[in-house]
């Protein structure tokens, strides 16, 4: 009994790591209503970053942090002016389709460079012991960055005043720019924060689990589940998401092959989507 309890604590970990890198996914909806389609791409991104500073260069898994979360705002920066800045007030397709096509060069410069190969970062931290069940060290690490710098987005949002132009901006772009806020600037600073969260997201992940080039549509899958559980623009509600999502897994996971996790989480993407419109832990304050 213990033991399924064990696994459900674990999940909830893990799922906090979930939690995050959905964040990345619904700042950039509930500022500008844009689903990016290379949000896996970007997790698997922070992984490759992970694997490559620590191979390189010789650093501490966690001092890659830093590196991943400049390099992903940068990146997203880029993205916006490449794919996103000109389908703005264009049907919702225009933008999917324009962020597919750029997750499409991306994945295949990424596997023309490291193939499909299966990598591994070592990272050993002292676990938990109770009763005989141990919590692994790295697991209790990755949750706790993600709850700080989720709580640390949080106060951007809420109590910096270019978090307030974001908040005015996912509310009212029109009455925003009456008022003088740089709009075009802001949108840039949000896909930028957006990918730098996946890229962090996915250098945690990495310190948990193997990786290849292509296993960012399942962790964009994992990012959509929690995103509808906490609702479109919710950043809060996503990383409560995370944990639900994260105790679904740990509950069923003694019980089913692991293969079948993504099986489960899309017929519970589609039920919560049906039942739920709008998120089960929705805001309704609106946007941010």
């Amino acid at each position: 009994m213990f033991g399924i309890i064990a696994s459900i604590i674990d999940g909830v970990l893990v799922g906090l790591v979930y939690g995050l890198a959905a964040m990345g996914l619904t700042l950039i909806w509930g500022v500008m209503d844009v689903i990016n389609l290379t949000h896996g791409t970007m997790i698997v991104a922070g992984m490759m970053g992970l694997y490559l500073l620590t191979g390189a260069f010789g650093m501490s898994p966690y001092f890659t942090l830093p590196p991943v979360l400049i390099g992903g705002f940068f990146v997203g920066v880029a993205l916006y002016w490449i794919a996103v800045h000109r389908m703005m007030g264009r049907p919702p397709l225009m933008s999917l389709l324009s962020t597919f096509s750029v997750n499409l060069v991306l994945v295949g410069l990424g596997t023309a460079v490291w193939g499909t190969a299966l990598f591994n970062v070592d990272v050993s931290l002292p676990g938990l012991t109770i009763d005989r069940y141990t919590f692994p060290g790295a697991h209790i690490v990755a949750a706790v960055l993600a709850a700080v710098i989720a709580a640390l987005l949080y106060a951007f949002l809420h109590y910096t005043r270019l978090g307030k132009a974001l908040r005015a901006v996912a509310n009212n772009r029109e009455a925003a720019e009456l008022v003088g806020i740089p709009t075009t600037r802001l949108l840039a600073i949000a896909v930028g924060g957006g990918v730098a969260l996946a890229g962090v997201s996915g250098m945690l992940i990495g310190t948990l689990f193997p990786f290849t080039i292509l296993s960012g549509d399942g962790y964009q899958l994992k990012s959509f589940v929690v995103t509808v559980l906490g609702g479109f623009g919710n950043p809060v509600g996503a990383l409560m998401g995370g944990v639900a999502l994260g105790l679904l897994e740990g509950a069923v996971t003694p019980f089913v092959p692991v293969s079948w996790t993504l099986v489960i989480e899309f017929v519970l993407f589609v039920l919560v989507l049906i039942a739920f419109p709008g998120g089960v832990f929705a805001s309704r304050r609106g946007a941010l």
